[in-house]
């Protein structure tokens, strides 16, 4: 079980994006990265491909970023926040936020 899934809302912690809050669109396990929506923004240019019909020139798109970068962000706290584990009576293991222990996964 990850710490962070797809859906999730995060916020970075460091970088350029510092401070902004987004969702988790595409999780990379194979590199530990993460692509959130509206964070690391890049400009690409882009060559057209008429036969595929897509038209040149610059875009601008989402680029992934380090899960090391990033925490959970707790709506009761309204902060980031680490994130554990723990297993309920009914066996089922859930993710809780670490200062309040507030469960996660509903």
């Amino acid at each position: 079980m990850r710490k962070i899934k797809k859906g999730d809302d995060v916020i970075v912690r460091v970088g350029k994006d510092s401070g902004k809050r987004g969702t988790v669109l595409r999780v990379l396990p194979e590199v530990g990265k993460l692509v959130v929506e509206n964070v690391n923004i890049v400009k690409k240019h882009a060559k057209p491909n008429p036969q595929a019909g897509i038209t040149g020139g610059i875009i601008e798109k989402e680029m992934p970023i380090d899960v090391s970068n990033i925490m959970l962000y707790n709506p009761h706290t309204k902060k980031g926040d680490r994130v554990g584990f723990k297993t309920l009576q009914d066996g089922r293991k859930v993710r809780i936020f670490k200062s309040n222990n507030e469960v996660v996964d509903v």
